[in-house]
């Protein structure tokens, strides 16, 4: 039997070195995985020629600490998961590839118990850490766009248990998020309204589909405003459902204006048919306002660098502007209506300042359904920097039309 051919043809990831860590020999797995011949570490240093740590010196390399404890020890060491970068062959473009990996080292002992040989056995994990990772930093985007956002936003998982409160509940309501994630989110709810909201709620779960109520629910003042709750399942590719995110909006001045335009009808008798196509009218225009902002659950877009770079943006500002293609392009050349009504400057301040920038009610000149004359329209919005290192490199911008209730005061205002 050759046990050496079919040592190299072990389906593990295997390197087999001396005390000295000379390199011995290897598996055909390993070679590939490590992007080498046996004639090129074969009789070379494991460490200080075969794979030099780029970026850790010698001594403070993590394997060969591993590797210096199997020798004093003569037990097996295992490393966590580790990243340790391959160079890779001129043939190949050279450069380092990014790995990380799993190990063990099993010492070989001789008839008087020395170490004879060691074999480190690697797992290439950088497949399964990357995954991990790009999960990671989309959990942090969302985290870091539900906080920004002025709604109550709350999350659940598939079976509706609530698993994330945004911090603006912690502000809005004076209690602690944990408490509020131990049913005590039914406290603050009005208890006229608490059957109906758990009814919905459970409907919604049973049949898989959005939910959507108005409800009042108690500030830290114990006041009980009235806000628009929805709640959306997001679903995986096969369809099912793998978590719920809802908002709830904060709806309380406009019903008691309405109620107090119905309260002064009967004052009003001869504009009473007026005043009711008013009301149903702008009902009519603040829920499917309120409702194309939880779709999204409003418009935002994020900004990269001095250039106001456009990295990411959904879909609700795409609609502004069909057909363009922004994605890549500053800001100042894929509008250049925006960047005539000065705009870019309120941005570089925020770049360079660091500090929030919140407006109301601004308006801004943007193209007729999105490819027409120039027509005046009105927005909510801020602009938030995104820090790195302490450093500013974009700015989140976050912003809902508010066009039709500032038309609906005015009218208001002119029927008063």
């Amino acid at each position: 039997m050759d046990l050496n051919k079919l040592f190299n043809s072990l389906p593990d990831s295997i390197v087999v070195i001396s005390p000295e860590y000379t390199v011995l020999g290897a598996t055909d797995a390993f070679l590939i995985s490590s992007m080498r011949t046996r004639e090129q570490i074969v009789g070379t240093h494991f460490l200080l020629e075969a794979f030099p740590e780029k970026d850790v010196p010698y001594e403070k390399n993590p394997v060969k600490k591993s590797l210096d404890k199997v020798l004093k020890t003569k037990s097996t060491a295992r490393l966590d998961v580790m990243r340790y970068d391959i160079e890779r062959p001129a043939s190949a473009g050279g450069g380092y590839d990014v790995r990380y990996w799993e190990a063990s080292q099993i010492p070989v002992l001789d008839s008087e118990g020395n170490v004879e040989y060691i074999m480190q056995k690697a797992v290439d994990v950088t497949e399964r850490e990357s995954a991990k990772k790009a999960l990671h930093e989309s959990q942090d985007k969302f985290r870091f766009m539900a906080e920004v956002m002025p709604q109550l936003i709350f999350t659940t998982d598939k079976e509706g248990n609530l698993n994330y409160f945004n911090q603006r509940w912690e502000r809005y309501t004076g209690i602690e998020l944990d408490e509020l994630m131990q049913d005590s989110w039914q406290t603050i709810i009005h208890p006229d309204d608490l059957q109906l909201t758990r009814a919905k709620w459970e409907a919604a779960l049973k049949g898989g589909t959005n939910m959507q109520l108005e409800l009042r629910i108690r500030d830290k003042e114990g006041t009980y405003r009235w806000h628009l709750c929805r709640s959306i399942p997001m679903k995986d590719a096969n369809g099912g459902i793998s978590m719920w995110v809802g908002s709830s909006t904060d709806i309380h001045d406009t019903r008691k204006l309405v109620q107090e335009l119905l309260e002064s009808n009967e004052q009003m008798a001869q504009l009473s048919d007026q005043v009711q196509h008013a009301y149903e009218k702008a009902e009519s225009e603040r829920k499917t306002l309120e409702m194309l902002m939880m779709e999204a659950p409003a418009m935002f877009v994020i900004l990269e660098g001095p250039e106001h770079r456009f990295e990411l943006l959904n879909d609700k500002y795409q609609q502004l502007y069909p057909g363009r293609n922004l994605v890549g392009l500053p800001l100042g050349e894929a509008l250049p209506e925006i960047k005539q009504q000065g705009f870019i400057e309120l941005l570089d301040h925020v770049y360079n300042s660091g500090e929030t920038y919140v407006a109301e009610g601004v308006p801004i000149m943007l193209p007729k359904e999105g490819k027409g004359p120039l027509e005046e329209r009105f927005f909510n919005f801020s602009y938030q920097p995104i820090f790195e290192s302490e450093k500013v490199t974009g700015i989140l911008a976050f912003g809902y039309d508010t066009t039709n209730e500032v038309l609906y005061k005015q009218k208001m205002e002119n029927l008063a």
